[in-house]
């Protein structure tokens, strides 16, 4: 049976193969999408192997997770992104240790942010959450909303948006999600021809274990895979 080390090594070697034939399928330069190995349910081991096979850049859902993980995990390589929901009590504890915030999910967290990154001096590299299925359990702007947020968010000034954030409705099969994908690509288009000045919206962050093939055929530059990451290995 192989070693943790290897067998994460061979499942990152797949699912980067699994990814290079999406992008060539669709037209696109592999090199375009960055994959983000979710560390949701494995401990320090599992992820000082994520970078041992060339992963880098590591996701984690819960604030607190994060805070323990990154404090264990600290190869200087390594670049912590927090994709689950920020609550606003967490965020200054959370700026000190994460490179990228996807769920930048309401006006009032964004301006939390702001401000707490004002007061150490620095800027917050978010994306915007959007609830694209409009799932009434999901957090995220509804689409309908985003053109009205953008010039607001552009006052933050230690608030830097690189994009939008979004996962598929609940129950969908790769099949099924391309169509929440596809909406989501269609309203970035859209918002970035409204041109608002300071707003970025080159990343989107779209796609995991179960549909990130997919969610790179519809334009996914960032992908959140987990569970297709420690096939083999036990929690």
């Amino acid at each position: 049976m192989p070693d943790l080390n290897q067998q994460i090594a061979e499942n990152v070697s797949r699912v980067r193969e699994r990814m290079a034939d999406a992008a060539h399928r669709s037209g696109r330069d592999i090199r375009s999408v960055r994959l983000v190995a979710v560390t949701k349910y494995v401990g320090a081991d599992e992820a000082r192997a994520l970078l041992a096979a060339g992963c880098y850049e590591l996701g984690e859902s819960r604030p607190q997770e994060l805070w323990k993980k990154s404090g264990l995990v600290t190869d200087a390589a390594v670049r912590w992104h927090l994709i689950g929901h920020l609550q606003r009590n967490k965020v200054r504890r959370t700026l000190s240790s994460v490179e990228l915030i996807h769920s930048g999910d309401s006006l009032r967290l964004l301006e939390m942010i702001d401000a707490e990154a004002a007061r150490d001096g620095t800027t917050a590299e978010v994306l915007l959450e959007v609830n694209i299925s409009g799932d009434p359990d999901k957090h995220g702007f509804a689409p309908d909303q985003m053109s009205g947020a953008l010039p607001a968010i552009a006052q933050l000034p230690h608030v830097k948006v690189l994009g939008l954030m979004a996962m598929a409705a609940r129950g969908t099969d790769c099949a099924t999600a391309r169509a929440d994908f596809g909406c989501l690509r269609s309203l970035r288009d859209r918002l970035h021809d409204l041109r608002v000045p300071g707003i970025s919206l080159e990343e989107l962050s779209m796609g995991m274990s179960g549909d990130f093939e997919t969610a790179i055929e519809e334009g996914a530059t960032i992908v959140r895979v987990g569970k297709a990451l420690f096939s083999g290995v036990q929690p």
